[in-house]
């Protein structure tokens, strides 16, 4: 197996001085020989290696750096003057590309040149530049650069200064391939059917025929009594239900947050000017059911708002415990439950309302928002009638509902509840892997794993994609707490785990090493 990361042992810098020798002193004669046979690069510290394994030996390398001046300005002066301007934003310099002989196929170079182009591009680089050594010529073409300069350097080491742009990269080879890619993230669901415009109107008795269908399966699924299908994300399903709660004027509420979805609840219900008291735990711990018993014994609330799914953590907050606090207490229960919904079977049956979406653990498309509900929702004009549930739940499809994300749904529906068991085992799979013994200690639910990440492994989130393997660590709230976060939602996800198997198997050793 071929994987590329980035280099961050003594071992991995040891190999790259061993390595940067033999190709810029015994194959390329730019330097001087030496006893030591290794060459530390004079830019060593601003450079940022990425490098190629075979398995665990490093077999290849190349290098970034930012800092100016490159060294290809000093031979040239500086590469702006021969650049466009729009090309100019944010260059970067390439340098120290370098396999071992035995493995100069076109696997390794694909493989290294596909990280490369990766790194650079998530980095936000708007040029990469090279001196390109006039032998590989060829080679630097197919991966993109060409030549903005005349050829530079001495006649037994005569270089090329090459430029890959940013738009270039978009429009190459090496970026089509990489849409090939594995993703581990909780939402969006990647679609492996091609989705084809309809013309089907939402007025159609073939439409309402496939919307009753939909309808009727959710509201079986969730054991809720009534439900409304909205266009748009789990954000305006939290407004549609928080929007009841303000309309029907509730009384005052507990807000329960205990991760990033929980704050965004609050938030939210600020907007509302909602009159509520919060009770806030450290990310990843259940609530105390003792601690709401005494506040919810005071009489002083008359709703109570949580998320089931904290998707920040991974944690499964118990429903159960507080349908049962609710009941005990005559305290309607709102919940969020976007990241749980389809992932296990759980009944909403006791909630007065509750979220979720099409595009997590259902595995449709994203663009379709639900809302579950205990009663049907009086009529308001205190509204926007967007956010009326009441309008929803009528009987008539109110607004727009595109048939191709309906017809997805559907087809997504029918995998129930044979797909209950299927999360679950791919969660167990997923459990059984390298480096996850590394999860946050907190009750979890069949969606997604949630691992914080120790000093050495630093680097795993963009190691993992520099071979194609996106996991979900861009969030904010995810990078702050050195979190990496492993879904089991995606529908490739049995091939997807074998490659990522066999990298950490790969790497663990490497890093260990």
């Amino acid at each position: 197996m071929y994987w590329c990361k980035i280099a961050q042992t003594n071992e991995e810098y040891e190999a790259i001085a061993r390595l940067n020798y033999e190709t810029f002193v015994e194959e390329i004669p730019q330097h001087e020989p030496s006893m030591t046979r290794k060459k530390v690069d004079r830019f060593h510290q601003e450079n940022t290696y990425i490098v190629v394994y075979k398995e665990t030996e490093l077999i290849g390398m190349v290098a970034f750096r930012d800092q100016r001046p490159f060294s290809i300005d000093e031979k040239i002066g500086k590469v702006e003057q021969f650049l466009p301007k729009e090309w100019c934003g944010k260059v970067c310099e390439i340098r120290l590309l370098a396999v071992k002989k035995n493995y100069r196929a076109g696997r390794v170079l694909l493989k290294l040149t596909q990280a490369l182009n990766t790194f650079a591009y998530e980095k936000g680089y708007t040029a990469a530049v090279i001196s390109g050594t006039t032998r590989e010529e060829k080679l630097y073409k197919q991966m993109g650069f060409q030549q903005f300069a005349p050829a530079v350097g001495t006649e037994n080491a005569q270089f090329l200064p090459m430029v890959l742009t940013r738009h270039e990269f978009e429009q190459s080879l090496q970026r089509r391939l990489s849409k090939d890619d594995y993703t581990f993230y909780p939402g969006p669901v990647k679609q492996l059917e091609i989705m084809g415009y309809t013309n089907l109107s939402h007025r159609s008795l073939s439409f309402k025929a496939l919307y009753e269908r939909v309808h009727q399966k959710l509201l079986h699924l969730s054991n809720a009594n009534h439900m409304g299908v909205i266009v748009g994300t789990g954000t305006l399903a939290n407004e549609v239900m928080l929007a009841q709660l303000k309309a029907q004027q509730l009384g005052k509420g507990l807000i329960l947050t205990n991760g990033e979805f929980g704050e965004r609840l609050r938030k939210q219900a600020v907007r509302w000017s909602l009159d509520f008291d919060v009770v806030e735990q450290e990310w990843g711990t259940m609530f105390d059911c003792k601690e709401l018993e005494l506040l919810l014994g005071t009489g002083a609330y008359q709703w109570m708002l949580a998320v089931h799914g904290e998707t920040s953590t991974g944690t499964c907050n118990d429903l159960e415990d507080l349908s049962q606090l609710a009941k005990c207490y005559d305290v309607k229960l709102c919940v969020d439950s976007i990241s749980t919904f389809g992932a296990m079977p759980f009944s909403l049956q006791d909630c007065y309302l509750a979220t979720a979406v099409s595009g997590k653990a259902i595995g449709a498309m994203s663009g379709l928002a639900f809302v579950f509900s205990q009663y049907l929702a009086p009529s308001t004009t205190s509204l926007p009638a967007y956010l009326d549930l009441a309008n929803y739940q009528e009987g008539a499809i109110p607004f727009t509902l595109p048939a191709v994300l309906l017809g997805n749904l559907d087809v997504s529906l029918q995998a129930y509840p044979v797909r209950y068991e299927q999360l679950q085992q791919r969660f167990e799979a997923l459990l059984q892997l390298p480096c996850m013994h590394y999860q946050l200690p907190t009750t979890q639910y069949p969606m997604l794993l949630t691992i914080k990440l120790p000093r050495k492994l630093s680097n795993l989130h963009i190691d993992l994609a520099l071979n194609g393997l996106l996991v979900h660590g861009d969030s904010q709230y995810l990078r702050q707490r050195g979190f990496l976060q492993f879904a089991v939602i995606q529908p490739d996800f049995e091939d997807a785990l074998i490659r990522l198997k066999e990298m950490l198997r790969y790497y663990e050793q490497v890093i260990k090493a």
